[in-house]
């Protein structure tokens, strides 16, 4: 991915970070975010995508209403970001990125995998719009 496409991404997160609730950075201090270009082929496996651009974002680690005592051990929480798949989706029908579709994909993107933070499935996350 070209240097200049990167650091675009980057600062359109920033901007999206920047119009968040207070509440969204307070669950960024709980789970940590990357931002990567792609998922690794160990992921793309897991998830079942077969293209890098396929997958948008990713939540890891013990959703908040699956945790107990009892759990101890584990890596901690984090989302991932993937820079491909959120442009392929803000791209409209001549391949440009369409800079509001991108501020909110990648809003969608990460609300998506803070609710999976909070246990909602893609059935609940999709009936949310996320």
């Amino acid at each position: 991915m070209k240097e200049s496409l990167r650091r675009y991404f980057d600062e359109q997160v920033d901007r999206v970070l920047a119009d968040a609730p207070p509440r969204v950075h307070e669950l960024l201090d709980e789970v940590t975010m990357y931002v990567e270009d792609h998922p690794s082929r160990r992921v793309m496996q897991q998830m079942g995508v077969r293209s890098r651009r396929g997958l948008c974002g990713l939540y890891t680690g013990i959703p908040l209403t699956e945790r107990h005592v009892e759990i101890s051990g584990v890596l901690s929480d984090a989302i991932y970001l993937y820079r491909e798949g959120i442009l392929e989706m803000a791209r409209d029908r001549r391949g440009r990125i369409e800079e509001q579709e991108l501020l909110r994909q990648i809003r969608i993107t990460l609300l998506h995998e803070l609710g999976h933070y909070h246990g909602l499935d893609e059935d609940d996350l999709e009936e949310l719009g996320y």
